[in-house]
């Protein structure tokens, strides 16, 4: 158990309800026959609320649906009442996350998946599905976990646990998208203002913020800047890599809002000192190389006399500011086409002989993409659907697995938007996949590895909800990305950062492995130690690493990546485990 850590009982009917927890951001109110924990900050009808207020308007309402609607914030909560089935939900983004595990006997809850594998009631293994999850997307989204019989909270949902039907799961957040929009001027002004809003209900604290220069870290640092009678400090992560570093664009609006602003130069000496640490610190393998970056400024924060740090993750997913939804409007188009048109066209072009000629390639390529259903179409330059799962994974690990199971996964959350409109679809399913199972994980434990709270204003409910009043065409009219938003912020954000192009906090590690002795020495130990595991092949670590000294340096340096913080994480948690 973490130091931190405290066991929380509670009988319901035959089983026991065990929360492990630890006390940082958790609050819990108990009756005669019930309790409540309040794990993470909410809102109720927009004011805050506490786990003992939480409780008593859920012993007062039984429909959980009428409750929801009046809450905010970012948090999961567990109701227990001897009357009803357990309860267990969450903010509609899934900003914390929340693990749970059923025996017998008992229910255990935590916010980390750590403690509950430490209690003395619980004996979990390593799932194989697991593992092949996480060579697919680099992390291992909800309800999955790296254990059997152990599931995360779905983003948004509702497991109930009744005696007598047994586990439920619900979906409580599927709002409706807008097709049309009367005011589009107005909308605009009101985006702002609702930002705005969003930035001061989570300025409480000692408050700083990153800044990458992008549109969201922007806005957040602006409005931090706007709210606040000092100046707002905003913090930056650089690198001397070309074509990694943007800190020429945080600098422009850190001088545009006039903020104190501080910028960290992560060196690959430093980086090697923590690389270790920092995989091992996630409750599960998780691939994104960006959370190394995201840890060392937090860091840098932290020594700065920081609490607490806005992030601006969220503004992409809410108005459509990633490149592959526009790309994917236009093999939409294919299948907006009469199916007899659609099959001439195939028949004609995507070919062997159409795919040998120059110019018609281009279009052959076009049609065996477009052919592919969304959501799997946005998997088509997947390390696993590139190359084959037989060509990555281990025989003994394919035996006990399911490889339709991460297409199957997407299509669920694709499905469940309330939209037939492809970018509609595409921004509810990144809520889920993007989000909640990879950048606000990333961007929370690292921060909890800082010793530092981080808060995502542009994630509040408020403003996800006007987002949806945004037809998709408004917020992705042809291909210009985020228009919307970018006339919304016409005025407030400098016209630099404006006409920008995206990027974020990436690392540059393909490049630092080549240059840097420990962090070469740390990935040729771990993936020699990786190979007897059997889960992948060893020759796929061989390509990986010839491939990455040769040609495709960041191509192959993120496949590296992903392969050796799967094995670090693995030393420490389960260094006996083998296929």
């Amino acid at each position: 158990m973490h130091e931190s850590s405290t066991w929380l009982t509670f009988e319901h009917g035959e089983r026991k309800v065990i929360h492990v927890a630890k006390s940082q951001h958790l609050e819990w109110a108990s009756g005669d026959s019930n309790y409540l924990c309040l794990f993470g900050y909410v809102f109720v009808d927009g004011c805050p609320a506490d786990a003992t207020e939480l409780m008593s308007i859920f012993d007062l309402q039984e429909d959980l649906t009428q409750v929801y609607q009046r809450l905010s914030g970012q948090f999961w909560v567990l109701y227990v009442n001897q009357n009803r089935p357990v309860v267990l939900f969450n903010d509609q983004i899934g900003a914390k996350n929340c693990y749970f595990h059923e025996t017998e006997n008992a229910l255990f809850f935590s916010n980390c998946l750590k403690d509950i594998k430490l209690h003395e009631d619980t004996n979990l293994q390593v799932n194989h599905q697991a593992l092949y999850n996480y060579i697919y997307f680099h992390c291992i989204p909800s309800p999955t976990t790296i254990y059997e019989l152990t599931s995360k909270l779905e983003p948004g949902k509702a497991v109930l646990f009744d005696s007598i039907n047994g586990k439920t799961t619900e979906l409580l957040y599927s709002p409706i998208f807008a097709s049309s929009i009367n005011n589009q001027k107005q909308a605009q002004e009101e985006c702002l203002e609702i930002v705005e809003d969003c930035v001061k209900r989570a300025d409480f604290g000692k408050v700083g913020a990153f800044l990458s220069g992008g549109l969201d870290s922007s806005t957040v640092a602006g409005m931090l800047a706007k709210i606040n009678k000092n100046k707002a400090k905003t913090f930056s992560i650089g690198f001397k890599v070309k074509g990694y570093d943007e800190t020429e664009y945080a600098l422009i609006t850190a001088k545009h809002f006039d903020t104190q602003h501080e910028v960290l130069y992560l060196e690959p000496e430093e980086a090697a000192k923590k690389f270790v640490e920092v995989a091992q610190h996630f409750d599960e393998p998780f691939g994104n190389s960006s959370a190394m970056a995201a840890f060392f400024c937090a860091k840098y924060a932290k020594e700065k006399g920081i609490e607490v740090l806005l992030a601006g993750d969220g503004g992409d997913e809410l108005f459509a500011g990633n490149e592959r939804y526009a790309k994917q409007k236009v093999f939409e188009l294919y299948n907006r086409l009469p199916s007899f048109m659609g099959n001439v066209l195939n028949n004609a072009f995507n070919n062997r002989l159409g795919r040998k000629i120059p110019g018609v390639q281009k279009v052959a390529s076009y049609l065996e993409q477009a052919r592919v259903k969304l959501p799997g179409r946005l998997q088509t330059h997947n390390f696993v659907n590139q190359m084959g799962a037989e060509a990555i994974y281990s025989e003994a690990l394919l035996a006990g697995v399911d490889k339709h199971i991460p297409i199957l996964q997407l299509e669920q959350r694709f499905n469940e938007c309330k939209s037939n409109h492809p970018v509609d679809q595409m921004l509810f399913l990144d809520w889920k996949n993007t989000l909640a199972d990879n950048d606000l994980v990333k961007v929370t434990k690292m921060c909890d590895l800082a010793g530092v709270e981080v808060r995502f204003p542009l994630l509040d409910k408020k403003l996800i909800d006007f987002s949806c009043k945004i037809p998709a065409e408004t917020k992705l009219p042809g291909g210009e990305l985020r228009d919307f938003y970018k006339k919304s912020c016409k005025g407030f954000l400098a016209d630099e950062t404006l006409n920008k192009s995206k990027h974020g906090f990436g690392l540059p590690f393909g490049a630092w492995m080549k240059e840097n002795q420990q962090l070469k020495d740390i990935t040729i130990e771990a993936l020699a130690s990786f190979k007897k595991r059997n889960i992948v092949k060893n020759s796929l670590i061989d390509t990986a690493l010839n491939s990455h000294n040769t040609v495709h340096t960041s191509y192959y340096g993120e496949l590296i990546w992903i392969m050796v913080v799967l094995e670090l994480w693995l030393q420490k948690e389960e260094p006996d485990f083998k296929v």
